[in-house]
Formats: C-alpha cells, sequence, structure tokens
C-alpha cells in the first residue's frame, strides 16, 4: 500500500454449472460412472455502502446491521505533535528492526513493549543521535521523518509495529516501500503520510513539529515552516480503529471476538 492506500479490489459472484457426462467404461469396470466438470464461471460486480476514493473503489460485503458508516471514520480533527526524528532515504527494515528481533511476539505484551525498545537500532552509526536512548524503551521522538522509499527490503510487518511499539504516531516521508505503507495501515501502529517536499533535508532531529490530518500539513515551530502532506484517505479509519482486523469488526465485516 505510494500516496495513499493502493484499494482497488472487488467483491465478485461466482457462478459456474455443472453437467453430468457419461463415460463408456473399460471391459474391467462398472457399468459406467458420472464426471462431473465445471462448464464456465461469470464474474459479477457486487454493489455497497461503502464509498471509497473515486479511482481507487473497494466494494464491500458487510453484515445487514452494521455498515462502515455505523462508526466515526472522520480524521480530519486528529493532530500529532512533538518532537520529530529525522533520517535519510532508503530506511530499510533491518535498519527499522533487525532480523535477530523478530522471534518476539508482538501479541505478548511484555515482548511488543521489548521490540519497541529496538526500534531503528540498526541504523548507522553516522546517526549520532539514536531514537531510544540506552535503557529506555520508549522514544522521546513521536513523529519520523524519512526520505525516499522508507521501509524498503524485507515484507516484515514487525517493523511498523516496533515504531509503534515504541511511541512513534506517524511517520512522514517523501515515499514507502509499499510494503511497509500496507503493514503499517493493517496493523494500525503508525500513520504512513507522505510529503510534497523532502521535508527530511529542512527538519532537524528534535525539532518540535505538529502534524493536522485534516488539513493535511505538517507545521514545524521550530523554523516556522508549513509543509503540504497527500492525503491520508482510505486508510485513515482503518488506522484509527486498529488495523484492519479491528476495522473490519467495527464494521461487521467480520464477527466481533467473543467477550
Amino acid at each position: 500500500m505510494a500516496a495513499t492506500l493502493s484499494h482497488a479490489s472487488y467483491s465478485a459472484n461466482f457462478a459456474s454449472s455443472l453437467s453430468k457426462t457419461t463415460v463408456s467404461r473399460p471391459s474391467r469396470f462398472s457399468p459406467s460412472f458420472k464426471v462431473y466438470t465445471f462448464l464456465r464461471w461469470t464474474v459479477k460486480p457486487l454493489n455497497s455502502t461503502f464509498t471509497p476514493h473515486a479511482q481507487r473503489a473497494i466494494t464491500t460485503i458487510t453484515h445487514a446491521t452494521s455498515t462502515p458508516s455505523s462508526i466515526p471514520s472522520d480524521t480530519s480533527t486528529k493532530t500529532f505533535h512533538g518532537l520529530c526524528y529525522v533520517v535519510g532515504d532508503n530506511i530499510d527494515t533491518d535498519q527499522i528492526i533487525p532480523a535477530e528481533y523478530l522471534t518476539l511476539v508482538p501479541s505478548n505484551p511484555a515482548e511488543y513493549e521489548k521490540l519497541g525498545s529496538y526500534a531503528l537500532i540498526g541504523l548507522p552509526s553516522s546517526y549520532a543521535t539514536r531514537f531510544i536512548e540506552p535503557n529506555e524503551t520508549k522514544t522521546k521522538y513521536s513523529i519520523v521523518i524519512g526520505g525516499a522509499n522508507f521501509g524498503c527490503g524485507s515484507s516484515r510487518e514487525h517493523a511498523p509495529v516496533a515504531l509503534g511499539a515504541a511511541g512513534a504516531k506517524a511517520v512522514v516521508a517523501e515515499s514507502y516501500a509499499r510494503i511497509f505503507f500496507r503493514n503499517s495501515v493493517a496493523t494500525g501502529e503508525v500513520y504512513p503520510l507522505e510529503s510534497e517536499v523532502r521535508i527530511c533535508e529542512e527538519c532537524r532531529t528534535g525539532d518540535v513539529v505538529t502534524i493536522e490530518l485534516g488539513e493535511s500539513r505538517l507545521i514545524n515551530h521550530t523554523t516556522g515552516k508549513e509543509y503540504k502532506l497527500k492525503p491520508i484517505g482510505d486508510a485513515g479509519p482503518v488506522i484509527e480503529a486498529g488495523g484492519i482486523f479491528a476495522y473490519a469488526r467495527k464494521t461487521g465485516m467480520i464477527p466481533s471476538q467473543s467477550k
């Protein structure tokens, strides 16, 4: 999942008909046997109450008693404020969370916190300021600002989870590796926001910044500059809900977990 989440998927009805074909028997078998064969299938798009981007529509099937409109999906008032941590281009998943820590299980609260303590530990020594200070488990930088191709490398979903577990709320980058963007939305750990310019060259680690999702902008209070961000779009409500499964439960796409 680029500026907005890649939402092009379709629901379809698959209709097939069976024909019974009688096959003459070889002399040593029973009189006859029937073979069922699929003759054809058709694809028929379904309608839905979900209203996505005009160019990247998702058609979903929801339970009759619940629709996506039944939960708040407005992120227009959501803001993030805090210190930013600035990195460069091509920050890969090995730098975000090295493979040796992938044995930690995020569903275990203690291991989730430990995973966060290793976020961005793979950055080279040229980064004099570390994302997480020694003997700490949380970062003081709630916003990560990166360059192009942020999150490239392997498909490990531990990468956005580690950032979220460390205390980061959003990443603002010039561009993303698609798999990192998708994992960020699917896990609901961080907002992957795209900038229209190379903010990473104009901000410094430790600058005080605010992100206003509704206005799609980043304000650097240290320098006094403002930057336009690309809208998060339909990915916003999914992240706000806590990830794709939490969103699906709230919208009735899948049954809620039994209490």
